[in-house]
């Protein structure tokens, strides 16, 4: 069995570095390059309101971020910008756009810009579209959040035809193009690889995975019976679920009293994902560490833990 590639969570790590602090987050996708690390990921949100903390933040600041418990103060950097310059000070390091909020943005615009960070760092970026979950973010930008879904489906189909040679022409409900040449084209032919992610393994996870995915990258452990759901659907359509690239994460138990969580321990809740066929695991930095002095370490001790899960 190959040993699991580790993608380092570059967002939301509040406790070590500050989220507006651009230079010290492309330092650390510098540093994860050099030491093995395969792929940093960034969330976003464009705007966010008042009801974003509604639920109360997390009792501890080293857990992720979920619906309802997120400072509306929070910085969250433009991931196309940031992984832009990530590209540019690295060579062979995966980039990550994770929880892009897609509906937030025409389809053609995302297919020229993530097209051209796709081009600038020679195929190197995944791209993870999302409808996300903050109803006064898409109020703010003028986006009915009630449609969000079927606008993501209209998007991922969009994404087909703009990255297939020649002009793109979509006629949909939302979107009506005929003729658009995007240029340049991305690096791969038919596109970034693209990922799904979901909290849950619904009818529509499944579906945009099967159509359209190359990854899934699910929030929390999927269950056996949702896997499944999702093997028979990749079976039907003609495909293999081993065509998937299967994300998974290490399950920190954090301290009470507000310091690091083990690594060690961490890294013992890997070796039954890698049994479900999960070969990427999700890390987040300040979940193990208390500053940025400790990170390359870190990074290190990652990359040779997983290492010896192989």
């Amino acid at each position: 069995m190959p040993a699991p590639r580790a993608l380092m969570i570059l967002t939301e790590n509040d406790a070590i570095v500050d989220g507006g602090d651009l230079d010290a987050l492309v330092e650390m996708a510098v540093v994860a390059e050099e030491e093995g690390v395969d792929g940093v990921m960034l969330s976003e949100h464009v705007v966010l309101g008042p009801s974003a903390g509604a639920l109360g933040l997390p009792d501890n600041a080293r857990a992720y971020a979920a619906p309802g418990n997120q400072d509306p103060a929070m910085p969250w950097p433009n991931s196309l910008v940031l992984l832009s310059a990530m590209a540019a000070r690295t060579s062979r390091l995966r980039l990550v756009a994770g929880a892009v909020i897609t509906p937030l943005r025409h389809p053609l615009l995302v297919a020229k810009e993530y097209g051209t960070l796709d081009r600038l760092s020679h195929g190197r970026l995944v791209l993870l579209p999302t409808v996300s979950w903050h109803e006064e973010e898409y109020r703010a930008l003028g986006v009915d959040f009630r449609r969000r879904g079927r606008m993501l489906d209209e998007q991922l189909a969009a994404w087909q035809e703009i990255w297939s040679p020649g002009p793109a022409t979509f006629h949909g409900e939302f979107y009506d193009f005929e003729d658009a040449y995007v240029e340049p084209r991305c690096h791969r032919p038919d596109g970034p690889r693209i990922c799904i992610g979901g909290s849950s393994m619904h009818d529509k996870v499944i579906e945009r995975l099967v159509r359209y995915g190359h990854a899934f990258n699910p929030f929390g452990a999927p269950t056996a019976e949702g896997m499944a759901r999702l093997r028979e659907a990749m079976t039907a359509a003609g495909r293999d679920i081993a065509e998937l690239e299967l994300v998974g994460g290490v399950r920190a138990d954090l301290p009470e009293d507000g310091s690091p969580a083990s690594l060690d321990r961490a890294l013992a809740t890997v070796p039954p994902q890698l049994e479900q066929g999960f070969s990427t695991i999700c890390v987040k930095p300040s979940m193990f560490i208390d500053s940025l002095d400790e990170y390359r370490d870190f990074c290190r001790q990652v990359v040779a833990g997983l290492d010896a899960l192989a």
